[in-house]
């Protein structure tokens, strides 16, 4: 199926190049240009595309808010941000709804795999960038995870109580509070009570 990609890029080099690295590896589709956010903008109203590589730097560039703004106006499209800055930035535009983040140094076949992935699954991460999903997902906070009631759990082991304490502050059985202990640390994933100070002092 012919796929339409738009590359949004002010540098000439960069466009040329991925215009002629994409067209070598996906022959049956249509490769066109932009060079400044309002340009982006003009062609994706007037026109259908399936995939635009973003450099978020470009001239009239909002950064972030980008991704939001021309997904509204251009309902499916995928938006691979080409970025020179480092992966670690990548989370936010992800956050904002972009499907991949890919630095301007990748290679030929990065960029070949990052654009064959963003197509056929709507998504590319990089080893770097999952990594960072692992990590900020196992950071969820207490409040993400825990029910109301574990949560007061948590916020009285934290602050010294023990089980029969939390049994008569809270008016329930002392083996319920060791149940919602149990259900607490499983969720946190942690072992101890020192691993759910460490957790709590992160948030204090």
């Amino acid at each position: 199926m012919k796929k339409n990609i738009l590359i949004a890029d002010d540098h000439h080099i960069i466009r040329i190049g991925a215009s002629t690295i994409l067209e070598r590896k996906f022959p049956n589709t249509f490769i066109d240009h932009a060079e400044t956010y309002s340009e982006i903008k003009q062609k994706i109203l007037t026109e259908k595309f399936d995939l635009l590589i973003l450099n978020v730097e470009l001239p009239g560039s909002i950064f972030k808010p980008m991704i939001k703004e021309l997904k509204t106006l251009s309902e499916g499209l995928l938006i691979l941000v080409f970025s020179s800055h480092k992966d670690s930035t990548a989370i936010q535009y992800f956050d904002e709804g972009a499907n991949g983040f890919l630095h301007r140094s990748s290679t030929a076949e990065t960029l070949v795999a990052a654009v064959q992935s963003v197509l056929a699954t709507g998504i590319y991460y990089s080893q770097g960038i999952l990594n960072q999903l692992i990590e900020k997902n196992n950071k969820k906070s207490p409040e993400d995870l825990l029910s109301e009631r574990e949560l007061q759990v948590f916020m009285l082991l934290a602050k010294g109580n023990g089980n029969l304490e939390i049994a008569n502050i809270l008016n329930i059985q002392e083996s319920t509070v060791g149940t919602y202990k149990r259900r607490i640390y499983s969720k946190l994933n942690i072992n101890n009570l020192v691993d759910l100070l460490e957790i709590y002092h992160t948030l204090h």
